[in-house]
């Protein structure tokens, strides 16, 4: 180990090109992050208290929105501390924690949506045998493939991290752990830990999107079949909120990857986008185009009013 001194703690440095923006930050993201675990706490609490929303869409629905407030809380809550005036110091196993469930959240939300395309595949082109295929065994053995997923994603980047040694300087060009921000101050070769990283989130990524166009190609076919314009429109509609929030989640993601040269504000940027915008939206598109949820909504209001 010659004369290197092992970390014991990493220093993040934030968002880069924010210097003396810290209170109008706090503010901003404090205000992005209640929103989100409260929008989506009410879908949650809609599904569940409705049983007409007891259906495998909304079971995927409800689950979605349990990740929409888990995700930007592996983040969010150690940023909004330092952007307050607290330290900016995370523990080594902090970071590697941080780490692990940034892309065990993603990676099977990722899936998880893979598995929404799904269901409303099935939902538009195989209507008469939705409810003998979307069973709820079927509906839960999905559900823990996803999660099985996202462990193996997140168990494999984590140990490709940090098996490596890290040393001085300790200091995190990101507002968060994450691989592009950690591997470079490892002491030791990193080519592989960067190679199995690219690899591993690369082809997960595109596996996942290219599975959900494939659903949503023969949701297409099968809208344009319909006959009436009512009728395109109405399975439409049940696929326009689902897409919007594919969008969102995917966006961000491919912009960061379009770049010849990686720029860090805006990859900073685009992972505040993917973090802890996106959630924030995921409750405003599954509340203000879902009638069902609306309606929901109302009567939980009604019954604490």
């Amino acid at each position: 180990m010659g004369n290197y001194t092992l970390l014991k703690e990493f220093v993040l440095l934030g968002i880069p090109e924010t210097e003396g923006l810290e209170t109008l930050l706090f503010v901003v993201f404090l205000f992005i992050y209640f929103f989100t675990l409260l929008g989506n706490l009410l879908i949650f609490t809609a599904i569940i208290s409705s049983s007409t929303l007891h259906t495998p869409m909304y079971f995927f629905l409800g689950l979605l929105s349990i990740f929409d407030m888990l995700f930007p809380s592996v983040t969010c809550p150690k940023m909004l501390l330092y952007l307050s005036g607290q330290s900016r110091a995370i523990s080594y196993r902090g970071c590697a924690a941080q780490l692990f469930f940034y892309h065990f959240l993603g990676s099977t939300e990722g899936c998880l949506y893979s598995v929404m395309a799904y269901d409303r595949y099935i939902a538009i082109c195989h209507p008469l045998r939705y409810i003998l295929i979307m069973k709820p065994g079927v509906c839960v053995s999905l559900v823990t493939v996803a999660w099985l997923v996202g462990c193996l994603q997140a168990s494999i980047l984590t140990s490709f991290s940090f098996y490596l040694t890290y040393c001085e300087p300790n200091q995190v060009h990101h507002f968060f752990c994450d691989l592009p921000a950690v591997l470079p101050l490892s002491c030791t070769d990193n080519r592989l830990a960067q190679k199995v990283g690219s690899i591993s989130v690369g082809f997960l990524a595109l596996m996942l999107l290219f599975s959900v166009c494939v659903s949503y190609a023969h949701i297409g076919v099968a809208i344009l079949r319909i006959q009436s314009a009512e009728g395109r429109q109405k399975a439409f509609s049940t696929c326009s909120a689902h897409l919007t929030a594919i969008l969102c989640a995917y966006g961000p993601v491919i912009i960061i990857y379009l770049q010849h040269t990686p720029n860090p504000l805006l990859g900073a940027v685009v992972q505040i986008l993917n973090n802890i915008v996106s959630p924030m939206l995921n409750s405003l598109i599954y509340s203000l185009r879902n009638k069902e949820v609306k309606r929901s909504l109302r009567m939980v209001f009604q019954s604490l009013a």
